[in-house]
């Protein structure tokens, strides 16, 4: 079985442990404890008709790197990014633009996908659109509207990252 080492990037308190916690455990806590440098999580993926059996190697870091994560040895390696904004804090989705525009200038070819968390904040209309979401950036990538306290989404955009790692060979 493969293993490929996934990048959780975003700024402090947008829900990266969150996210990995529900995706790894199936479990969402509300006692909130920020990540130091970065936690290391481990999830056996089953093979499928498009993907290998996997084992995804899940780097959740610290919102404090900031765009300085890309010169770090934390990067080597890494097959694809998950960057997480906060629905509810629009402030961080410029945060994700830049460590978007850093991740392709550091890892050109790999995959990033965005990921919009905590969307149960924020209202749906019937049609499933979203009232007050705020502008992402602009940048040619999948987005997924996550919320780790509800699981939506969440084992979606883990997924894509997994089938786009073993379609491109990574």
């Amino acid at each position: 079985m493969t293993a490929r080492k996934i990048m959780l990037l975003g700024e402090i308190g947008v829900g990266k442990t969150s996210l990995v916690n529900r995706f790894v455990h199936g479990k969402f806590g509300t006692n909130y404890m920020p990540t130091i440098n970065v936690e290391i999580y481990t999830h056996k993926l089953e093979q499928t008709a498009s993907r290998e059996a996997m084992t995804l190697l899940i780097w959740d870091t610290d919102g404090n790197f900031g765009e300085t994560i890309f010169s770090s040895v934390y990067m080597k390696n890494a097959a694809a990014a998950l960057i997480v904004g906060d629905a509810a804090r629009p402030a961080t989705l410029s945060a994700m633009g830049a460590l978007a525009s850093g991740w392709r200038q550091a890892r050109p070819g790999r995959p990033l996908f965005l990921l919009l968390n905590k969307s149960d904040l924020i209202e749906e209309t019937a049609d499933g659109q979203y009232t007050a979401l705020p502008s992402l950036p602009a940048i040619d990538t999948p987005v997924f509207h996550t919320s780790a306290k509800t699981g939506q989404n969440v084992e979606t955009a883990f997924h894509a990252a997994a089938d786009t790692i073993q379609r491109r060979g990574l």
